[in-house]
């Protein structure tokens, strides 16, 4: 299994962690995210070519609001429309994939979890060869030894070369280029004084790479440094290329449609997937929410829109 869909798929981790040590704003951009390219403007016309989708029916008193994020896109390809705002503002709560209202805090209690248990490093897991290649990567990107993320679980690790690639030096974004869904709606939530809710927890995520064998985390670790398949930049620019276009089909297929996800895709989609569904109704059915999580999570027959459907859910895109 190569590393590039696993790390496409839970890249949210590392990406919200990143985003917690810089300030967020949006005061400079409004004028700008609601502009939208002529790609987008023409893919709009298919049917099913949106974000955001309206939850009616099955008992609701108010309509609630579903909207697929990417969690990390560069300033000029941000956007945001009036129809998103609109039903933002009709909104009496926010409910992410976790509440990262306050996203320091939520790291710093994570760290303990992103460390192997048992005494096992990087060093025992992998070569001698193997970890002075590791090194050398880090030491010529990052400019600080490996050895510091030693005791770290090798899949986090991975992470942070990834985001090396789509941030570092020649890379094609950095963290103080870019912006996030969520963080952006945390802070129109704030403005707001809106309540604001997780659909999981920070722990239960990093819980799930517990069931990938630190040797198969290594493995990917060495295909990451090694450069195996298509680069960090190719992989986030076709990504937002085809979120721009609100191709939830598109984005779809490059989580899940290739064997890279291989037996790992009813781990990262498709049971976050069904265990949502009963949240979302205890929150739709109390108040109005606008509900956003990753777009990969939307689409297909075991997507957020389908799931929602067979509980009898009127679900429908809003353009």
């Amino acid at each position: 299994m190569r590393i590039k869909s696993l790390l496409i798929a839970f890249l949210s981790l590392w990406t919200t962690f990143s985003f917690a040590q810089k300030a967020t704003s949006i005061e400079n951009t409004e004028k700008e995210s609601l502009k939208l390219t002529v790609e987008t403007k023409e893919k709009l016309t298919d049917e099913n070519a949106s974000l955001l989708w309206e939850i009616t029916g099955n008992g609701l008193e108010t309509p609630s609001y579903l909207f697929g994020t990417i969690h990390i896109i560069g300033e000029k390809d941000y956007f945001w429309t009036d129809i998103m705002e609109e039903k933002f503002q009709a909104s009496e709560l926010l409910v992410l994939e976790i509440d990262i209202e306050n996203p320091m805090m939520m790291m710093m209690s994570m760290m303990n979890d992103m460390m192997m248990k048992d005494g096992m490093t990087l060093k025992k897991l992998l070569t001698e060869e193997e970890y002075k290649q590791v090194d050398e990567h880090f030491t010529a990107n990052m400019g600080m030894s490996v050895s510091m993320f030693n005791r770290f679980k090798p899949i986090f690790t991975s992470m942070i070369i990834a985001q090396i690639g789509a941030g570092g030096e020649g890379g094609g974004m950095s963290m103080e280029g870019s912006k996030s869904y969520e963080m952006e709606l945390v802070e129109k939530a704030k403005k707001r004084k809106l309540e604001v809710e997780g659909l999981e927890t920070a722990e239960y995520q990093i819980s799930m790479f517990d069931s990938i064998p630190y040797t198969e985390q290594a493995k990917m670790l060495m295909q990451a440094v090694n450069g195996e398949g298509d680069s960090s930049d190719d992989m986030m620019d076709e990504m937002v290329e085809l979120y721009k276009k609100q191709d939830l089909e598109g984005l779809y297929k490059m989580i899940s449609g290739s064997d890279d996800l291989g037996d790992y895709e009813d781990l990262l989609l498709v049971t976050r997937n069904k265990n949502w569904i009963p949240k979302i109704n205890e929150f739709a059915a109390d108040k109005s929410t606008f509900v956003a999580v990753g777009a990969g999570h939307l689409p297909g027959e075991n997507g957020v829109i389908n799931l929602l459907k067979k509980e009898g859910y009127t679900v429908k895109p809003l353009k």
